[in-house]
């Protein structure tokens, strides 16, 4: 591998954890357990340590910025996780079903 394929490599993860990190501070924002979450998209898949790793460095609710949840799921489908998705689609459209109670 080149110094460029590991530059691209590189440049990938990071944004991907980015990603991570917004679909995880999300969850908090909307009182969700961002690993309950994923395990409800990808109930197969093994542990995910940088998802784990990512929502160790959320912040409370409180002291985070509104994310809106049409970024979330154009970040989650720009990297192919369309079933997370459509899995934060459902629990937006909770949010709302809730709310007109």
């Amino acid at each position: 591998m080149n110094d460029k394929d590991k530059i691209i490599i590189d440049n990938y993860q990071q944004n991907e954890k980015m990603m991570i990190l917004v679909f995880a501070q999300w969850c908090v924002n909307n009182d969700l357990d961002p690993l309950e979450v994923y395990y409800k998209a990808y109930p197969h898949q093994q542990q995910n340590k940088v998802l784990e790793e990512m929502t160790e460095q959320t912040v409370a609710k409180e002291e985070a910025d509104f994310i809106a949840t049409e970024t979330v799921l154009q970040a989650l489908q720009l990297f192919g996780n369309d079933d997370l998705a459509f899995t934060v689609q459902e629990e937006a459209e909770n949010f709302i079903k809730r709310s007109h109670k």
